[in-house]
């Protein structure tokens, strides 16, 4: 497994391996769905399995009681859709009916999940032979016990993948992430508290958040402290977002559908304690590039970095 740094999320390799195994099998533009999809399951079963664990040595019994998961915002997850019964039938015809049905216990577990977790596993077009190749090498090649719970783990899994796939695709990413050193300087900056309310009005796939409950967390000593608001244009990176606020215990609203904030404001009446707006405009200015970040006391905040351009364009 590769080093783990605050750059990466520590299997990088092991992602690109089963991409080559799903190339050539379906279209380049799928295969972040895909792997996003097993990504979310392996963590959350992990995070269950570690937790199931500990229960089992404390020896109460309360292995099987959900609410021993949940205050420890770990998700419980339902027998069909461990990774146990999944990495079991990797090799089975069925494989593909096995990923969808587990997608949709863990959406009946999870009501705020209802229609977000991608259940295309089953189609037809995705050969189960080359599903089963890929789930073995995330059953045998990546481990996710050690994962932090404040880690944007499926942003930094779609960034990745939006890198790597973007020339096969035949454009650009599209989709813009934002890289965790500026996440954790706004942060750091802002100072949320706790039972704060926190928005941001283009939130990808939630890492703002994520970082704003690890801030409060590592000053308070208290978890699900916070509530979060925000919206996402971009249906597929809408869901992970709520997957990721999901699978940690965070309380989020982001509207019952993707929407854009400039045409469709979803939260007109909010009042929030802070905003996090990332990138509201990026300008380049005399060979500098400015990437302006607004915050909830009307000041701009700014990081400059060099770069050789034409004076006065913009994008």
């Amino acid at each position: 497994m590769a080093e783990k740094t605050n750059a990466n999320i520590g299997f990088e390799k092991q992602l690109w391996d089963a991409a080559c195994v799903l190339w050539g099998h379906i279209p380049a533009a799928e295969y972040r769905k895909v792997i996003i999809g097993l990504i979310f399951l392996r963590y959350i079963s992990a995070a269950f399995d570690k937790r199931y664990q500990e229960l089992v040595e404390e020896g109460d019994g309360f292995e099987d009681d959900r609410d021993a998961y949940t205050m420890e915002n770990v998700f419980f997850v339902p027998e069909e859709a461990r990774w146990s019964t999944i990495a079991s039938a990797a090799h089975t015809p069925e494989i593909g009916t096995v990923l969808d049905n587990a997608m949709r216990a863990i959406e009946s577990e999870n009501k705020t999940l209802k229609n977000v977790l991608p259940k295309n596993y089953a189609s037809p077009d995705l050969d189960k032979r080359v599903l089963g190749d890929v789930v073995d090498i995330f059953t045998n090649n990546i481990d996710m016990s050690s994962t932090e719970e404040s880690e944007d783990l499926l942003g930094r899994t779609y960034e990745y993948c939006i890198a790597q796939f973007a020339e096969k695709e035949g454009v650009g990413g599209g989709e813009f992430y934002t890289p965790s050193s500026v996440v954790k300087t706004l942060v750091s900056i802002l100072r949320p508290f706790d039972n704060c309310r926190v928005y941001d009005c283009c939130c990808g796939s939630g890492g703002m958040f994520v970082q704003s409950a690890k801030f409060i967390q590592a000053h308070s000593g208290k978890r699900g402290t916070i509530s979060v608001y925000g919206q996402e244009a971009n249906a597929d990176t809408w869901k992970m977002a709520k997957m990721n606020m999901a699978i940690r215990g965070i309380d989020a609203d982001f509207g019952p559908y993707q929407a854009d904030t400039f045409t469709n404001d979803l939260h007109p009446t909010l009042k929030a304690d802070f905003i996090l707006a990332q990138i509201l405009r990026l300008i380049i200015i005399h060979g500098i590039r400015i990437n302006f970040l607004m915050m909830l006391d009307g000041n701009m905040v700014y990081l400059r970095q060099e770069m050789p351009t034409m004076h006065g364009s913009s994008i």
